[in-house]
C-alpha cells in the first residue's frame, strides 16, 4: 500500500470512529510519533548516556575493543566457574 493509500485508509478509519477515547488515543500516538520525527534522539539522552556513548566511541577509536566471539567466550568461562 502506498503512502497516499495508507493515509486515505487512515482518514476513512478515523472518520468511522465515534468513541472519543479511541480518537484521543490515536491523536496521542500520532502526536508523539510526529514529535519524535522532528527531534533528534540524541537530544533526548541524559548527560550520563551521552558521556557513555562518547567513552565507547573513544574506546573504539583507540582500539580498546574485543570481538563478540571473544566477549562471549569470556562470559561463558566466568559463568561456568560460578555454576
Amino acid at each position: 500500500m502506498s503512502t497516499v493509500e495508507l493515509k486515505l485508509s487512515l482518514h476513512q478509519l478515523i472518520d468511522g470512529v465515534s468513541d472519543n477515547s479511541v480518537l484521543e488515543a490515536v491523536y496521542t500516538l500520532l502526536s508523539k510519533a510526529t514529535a519524535n520525527q522532528e527531534e533528534d534522539w540524541y537530544n533526548l539522552l541524559s548527560e550520563e548516556e551521552k558521556a557513555s556513548i562518547e567513552r565507547g566511541l573513544d574506546d573504539l577509536k583507540n582500539g580498546r575493543v574485543v570481538s563478540h566471539e571473544v566477549a562471549a567466550k569470556r562470559i561463558s568461562e566466568k559463568v561456568s566457574r560460578v555454576c
